[in-house]
């Protein structure tokens, strides 16, 4: 028989009696082996291990709770990462599930893991969670695989949900790119003929949906799209991206991906000379805390991560708690742009005499 790997295209866990029935042996010679009790043969005992291999078949917690309920714990795969956007959704997630009555179970998975996502959920649905939230998805290596069984509901915040094979999958916290196009409108607003783009890294669904939402918006008033930078998210970065827009004199405008990134960029404007917003308006995305006390103070796109946590975890719970029924409607993430002093209409064109 070949080794489960948790993936199969149907929805419904398998249980004790499709573990049986592949077998050929009754449910409590399953239930024996499992209870590592004796007078058991090796070889049923062989035929059972394969069968529940096979099938992919857990005893465990989830399993157990099939009988006596649900065990209130939701589970969180996250990346491991101390990374503003992620840590903040993170605590959102937990603060809320803290007020839900649930328990809750952390999973972090690590950048360039072929089996961080799989192997996460391994782990979550081998402690008996009766939901899982995945937070901030990036693209994994070997992702075709097909989809992933997870055997309960599954809420993804900040993607697309990957192919997952589960009674229900919810997606909450969309809407970044929508936020991408109000920092460029408002930057277009102000009279900069086109706005430079410093995007994270492309692997990030969020980074995509925000050079998406810039360039959509660029697009449709007729500008110019200018090549795209694309940092990692670091301050370092966008002070790397800072000295090379700061050659170019037609640069007047730039929308970074995140506040880090933004940092860092008009750190690099001002050493070279670019004054910031006289001679570059700047918006970031996030509006982490620092941001507004920096000089100038950042202009800049804030995440509602606390709501979208809330109504994310509330449309979850609603789904573990009534399997029956329908999902609750989601509404779109507010929109908020936080205008400070890092922009500004561009200077006039100076004239020869």
């Amino acid at each position: 028989m070949k080794r489960g790997t948790g993936r199969s295209s149907s929805s419904a866990a398998p249980n004790s009696v499709d573990v049986a029935r592949l077998a050929g042996v009754s449910q409590k010679t399953v239930s024996r082996v499992f209870n590592e009790e004796p007078y058991v043969s090796a070889e049923a005992r062989r035929r059972v291990l394969e069968a529940a291999e096979q099938l992919g078949y857990r005893r465990n917690n989830a399993a157990r709770a099939l009988a006596s309920g649900r065990t209130r714990s939701i589970g969180v795969i996250t990346l491991g990462t101390a990374l503003y956007g992620p840590a903040s959704l993170l605590m959102g997630v937990e603060r809320v599930v803290r007020d839900t009555g649930y328990a809750l179970r952390v999973v972090n998975t690590m950048e360039g893991d072929p089996a961080g996502l799989a192997g996460a959920v391994d782990s979550l649905l081998d402690q008996g969670v009766d939901g899982i939230v995945v937070s901030e998805p990036i693209d994994e290596p070997g992702g075709e695989a097909g989809p992933l069984r997870v055997g309960v509901p599954v809420l993804v915040i900040g993607a697309p949900p990957p192919p997952l094979d589960s009674p229900a999958v919810l997606a909450a916290g969309g809407g970044a790119d929508l936020m991408a196009r109000a920092a460029t409108e408002h930057l277009l607003g102000l009279g900069h003929v086109t706005v430079h783009h410093l995007a994270g890294p492309q692997r990030w669904f969020a980074a995509r949906d925000r050079l998406e939402g810039w360039r959509t918006t660029l697009a449709s008033h007729g500008r110019d799209v200018p090549s795209v930078v694309e940092g990692d998210w670091s301050a370092a970065s966008g002070y790397a991206a800072g000295r090379a827009f700061a050659q170019d004199p037609e640069v007047t405008a730039v929308f970074a991906a995140n506040d880090d990134m933004a940092i860092g960029l008009v750190r690099a404007l001002t050493e070279a000379g670019r004054h910031v917003p006289g001679d570059v308006s700047v918006v970031g995305f996030d509006d982490i805390p620092v941001a507004a006390y920096v000089t100038p103070p950042l202009t800049t796109v804030r995440q509602p991560f606390d709501a979208v946590a809330q109504e994310g975890l509330k449309r979850l719970v609603h789904a573990i708690e009534n399997p029956d029924a329908g999902p609750l409607p989601a509404s779109a993430p507010p929109v908020d742009l936080v205008v400070r002093a890092s922009t500004a209409p561009p200077r006039p064109a100076v004239t020869g005499r």
